[in-house]
């Protein structure tokens, strides 16, 4: 073995220097290199690259996601701020309908109370009348009994005294004056 390598340096001394100093050696590395260069490169790519790529398309895809889940929820904001504006429209519209059957149901009510206390009045009034009409009667009555007492009493003085006409006249002028005229022209 050691003739051959001395051989071969030999041959190799004896040869002339070539271009880029390609031989057998070095064609042999350089393929050795590249299928390594190539297996590294595939193992890299079923260890790294191609996690890395699942990785990026999950990660497209729940942004993707997000994205439609943001839009969603953007129209059903929108939309539920639509309907609520609505319904505080609604609800406004409606509070000025109650306002103003509360209102109609006030003026009612003051009108009927009104109503009912000029009724009320009236009825006092009527009351009060009544009871002055019957008081009236009740002292044109007195009046009356008064009168008649009184006449009874001279009466009895006329005929206890027997007098004239002329007496009688007197008698009777003093009467009035006591009962006073006005009570018995009533």
């Amino acid at each position: 073995m050691h003739t051959l390598c001395a051989k071969a340096v030999l041959l190799s001394q004896e040869m002339e220097p070539r271009l880029f100093d390609l031989d057998f050696q070095l064609l042999a590395d350089a393929t050795l290199s590249i299928i390594a260069v190539f297996a590294l490169f595939l193992a890299l790519s079923y260890f790294l690259f191609n996690p890395a790529r699942e990785f990026m398309a999950k990660r497209q895809e729940r942004i993707a996601s997000e994205l439609a889940n943001a839009k969603t929820s953007e129209e059903e904001a929108a939309k539920l701020k639509e309907e609520y504006e609505q319904k505080l429209a609604q609800i406004q519209v409606e509070a000025d309908s109650i306002l103003t059957e509360a209102r109609k149901k006030a003026m009612a009510n003051e009108a009927r109370i009104v109503a009912e206390a000029k009724e009320e009045a009236a009825r006092i009034i009527a009351r009060a009348n009544t009871e002055a009409l019957l008081e009236k009667k009740k002292v044109a009555d007195d009046v009356k009994k008064e009168m008649v007492t009184l006449a009874s009493l001279m009466a009895g003085k006329v005929v206890s005294a027997s007098i004239d006409s002329k007496v009688q006249d007197e008698i009777i002028n003093e009467t009035l004056k006591e009962i006073g005229e006005s009570t018995w022209q009533s």
